[in-house]
C-alpha cells in the first residue's frame, strides 16, 4: 500500500468518487408475448365498465355456452348466431368475471407461461393458448351438454401452459431444477420424452397436487351469474391434457434422447 508521502495534492488530481455497482437484474422480466397476452386480458376486462346490458351481450356472444350446440332446440335464440359456435371455443378464454378471477389466472401464468413463451416464441405461444382453450371448451361441452350458463376464463389455457412447462421444468438447468440457468437458457433445455417425464417422481408429484387442488378447490373459469357460479374443472383438465400431449407438436427445441434423459434430469447429484 502506498504511504502518504509518496503522493501529494499537487502531483495527483483529485477525482470524484465513483461507486461501482454490479448491474442489477430486474426483479421480474416477462417475455413480450406473455406481456402482450396479459395486457390484452386486462384491456378486455375493462368491459365491466360498460352498461350491464352491453356487458351481458358481450358474454353471451363471446362466452362458451354448451346450449348453442344442442340440436334439439332449433328455436333457441342465443346472441352470436352460427359464428359464435366457432369463435367462442377460444374467445371465452379472454373474458373474466372479476379482478380476482383474472388475478388468479395471471398469477399462475407468470412462471409457467413465461418459460413457455420464451421457449415457443410469440406465434407458437399464442396458437398453443388457443388450442388448449379449445380443448378445455370441448371437455366442458362433453360434460355439460345442456348447460345454459356461459363459461369464461383463461384457466384451460393456463392449465395447458402448466402441463407443457413441466415437460422440461425439472430438467437440469431449467426453471424448477436445483441448478437453474438464466431465464432464457432455462426455458430452452431439451425436454424429457413424455414416457420418461411420467416416470419422474417430481413430475408425478406435481400432477398429483395439481389434480387434487383443481378438483377439490378449483381456480378459474366460472359461470357469470352469482347464484350459479361454479368451477369448470373439466375444462381445466381438458386444457391440461392438451398441453401435456400436444407439447411436442409446438416445441422447437430438439428433444433429448431417452438414454441421455436419465442423466440430464438428475440435477440433485451435485448437491449431495
Amino acid at each position: 500500500m502506498d504511504s502518504p508521502q509518496d503522493s501529494s495534492p499537487q502531483d495527483s488530481p483529485v477525482l470524484p468518487a465513483v461507486s461501482e455497482e454490479a448491474p442489477r437484474e430486474p426483479i421480474l422480466t416477462l417475455p413480450v408475448a406473455l406481456t402482450a397476452y396479459i395486457v390484452l386480458l386486462a384491456v378486455i376486462h375493462l368491459r365491466v365498465l360498460l352498461p350491464p346490458e352491453i356487458e351481458n351481450w358481450t358474454i353471451d356472444v363471446f362466452g362458451f355456452i354448451p346450449k348453442r350446440y344442442d340440436s334439439s332446440l332449433l328455436n333457441l335464440q342465443i346472441p352470436g348466431g352460427a359464428g359464435a359456435k366457432v369463435w367462442t371455443f377460444v374467445t371465452y378464454s379472454l373474458l373474466h368475471a372479476n379482478l380476482t378471477h383474472l388475478g388468479f389466472n395471471v398469477l399462475w401464468l407468470l412462471p409457467f407461461g413465461s418459460a413457455l413463451a420464451r421457449r415457443f416464441g410469440a406465434i407458437r405461444f399464442f396458437v398453443f393458448l388457443a388450442v388448449t382453450a379449445a380443448a378445455g371448451a370441448l371437455a366442458h361441452l362433453v360434460t355439460h351438454e345442456h348447460a345454459v350458463a356461459p363459461m369464461i376464463g383463461a384457466s384451460a389455457s393456463v392449465s395447458g401452459a402448466m402441463a407443457a412447462a413441466i415437460r422440461f421444468a425439472f430438467v437440469r438447468g431449467s426453471f424448477l431444477s436445483f441448478s437453474r440457468s438464466d431465464a432464457d437458457t432455462a426455458a430452452k433445455v431439451p425436454a424429457l420424452p413424455l414416457s420418461r417425464a411420467l416416470r419422474d417422481g417430481r413430475v408425478v408429484g406435481f400432477l398429483a397436487v395439481w389434480f387434487g387442488v383443481n378438483i377439490i378447490f378449483g381456480v378459474g373459469a366460472i359461470g357469470v351469474d352469482a347464484e350459479t357460479t361454479s368451477v369448470a374443472w373439466q375444462a381445466h383438465i381438458g386444457g391440461f391434457f392438451a398441453g401435456l400431449l400436444l407439447f411436442a407438436l409446438f416445441d422447437p427445441v430438439p428433444r433429448v434422447r431417452s438414454d441421455v434423459a436419465d442423466a440430464s434430469s438428475q440435477d440433485v447429484s451435485d448437491r449431495i
